[in-house]
């Protein structure tokens, strides 16, 4: 299973309280699908909001990264500004 974390207060909001997570999933789209089934609304934030990074490397785009089954996945907010 991934095991899922993040810092942001935001994640444990939507998640009650909860800022770790292990999911069944082979990509990030999985993972989120699964984490939004769980905590309705948590999926969707995490798309528009949090910038993912896969056993230490950050993702951009990472929706259609695969996952291996052992993966580390850390939901990190964005820095925006200009």
């Amino acid at each position: 299973m991934a095991r899922v974390s993040s810092i942001a207060q935001s994640v444990r909001d939507l998640a009650g309280g909860q800022d770790r997570f292990e999911v069944e999933a082979r990509s990030v789209r999985q993972l989120l699908a699964e984490l939004e089934r769980r905590h309705p609304g948590l999926g969707t934030h995490v798309r528009e909001h949090m910038s993912i990074a896969i056993d230490g490397e950050l993702h951009q785009d990472a929706w259609n990264e695969p996952l291996a089954p052992d993966a580390e996945v850390v939901l990190v907010p964005r820095i925006v500004g200009g």
